[in-house]
């Protein structure tokens, strides 16, 4: 088990801040970290790594972190930014953390990397980067594995292979994995357990349901076309065909009320 007990003043996105976080997290669990920019979730990260000091504990099976430098800590960090030594190819890259050839191999074959382990990493795109960061946080065997926006520089397709690279990494070696995110699909997908923070204060803190459903959803849409009562509006980079009051017109911006439950 992971407890946090921290407190630290920060500049937030409104001044300055004081990010004040206590919460247990089990192992195994898969834990998204949510909330506007500048809330907390990369220094609570950080913090975790080591590579920040706070007040407070971190204590993990009983044992306080107090004063174990990063190295020692059992973790594993994906940056944002890859952070891939770039004058070694991808399997030294691996390597460096851990001289583990078999390890190596297993890990550069369940993210497809195998063609590419001799190749420079700076010649590589940033999907490719962004596997070759997982696949070096993962060959230290850590209890956690802790990443910062893994997806957020990717397009779709790339998003959609590194994601399920993440669930099965998570799930061959067992971690206790806590992400930061705006992804709401790739967090629906992957994570167990979702903490949303606000101006450095755990808001919610839940099942991805219960902290990210939310009732009746009002969004603008815009008016494209009139069809006998009917309009042809543009939400959310779709289409969707409506009713509309008479004295609706083309071009005109439109609330429209989801029912129920939409994330």
């Amino acid at each position: 088990m992971l407890n946090i007990d921290i407190q630290k003043q920060l500049h937030g996105s409104n001044g300055l801040m004081d990010l004040e976080v206590n919460l247990n997290i089990e192992q195994g669990e898969f834990v998204a970290l949510m909330g506007e920019s500048g809330s907390g979730k990369t220094t609570l990260l950080r913090i975790i790594a080591g590579l920040e000091t706070s007040h407070g504990t971190v204590i993990v099976n009983g044992s306080s972190w107090e004063g174990i430098p990063s190295q020692k800590r059992e973790i594993g960090f994906v940056f944002q930014d890859y952070a891939l030594f770039d004058n070694m190819s991808v399997e030294e890259n691996l390597l460096f953390v851990n001289d583990d050839k078999v390890l190596a191999v297993e890990l550069l074959e369940m993210t497809a990397l195998t063609a590419l382990k001799n190749r420079n990493v700076t010649g590589l795109s940033g999907g490719q980067k962004q596997r070759v960061a997982l696949c070096r946080a993962i060959m230290k065997k850590p209890k956690f594995l802790l990443m910062d926006e893994p997806l957020s520089a990717l397009d779709t397709n790339l998003r959609a292979k590194l994601q399920s690279d993440i669930k099965a990494l998570h799930l061959r070696f067992g971690t206790t994995t806590i992400m930061v995110s705006h992804d709401v699909p790739a967090v629906f997908a992957l994570a167990s357990r979702v903490l949303v923070l606000e101006q450095g204060k755990v808001l919610k803190d839940g099942t991805v349901e219960e902290t990210l459903l939310v009732d009746n959803t009002v969004l603008t849409a815009k008016v494209l076309s009139i069809n006998n009562g009917k309009s042809t509006v543009s939400i959310m980079n779709r289409l969707m065909e409506v009713d509309i009051s008479t004295d609706t017109k083309v071009g005109q911006d439109i609330d429209i009320t989801l029912n129920g439950k939409t994330l």
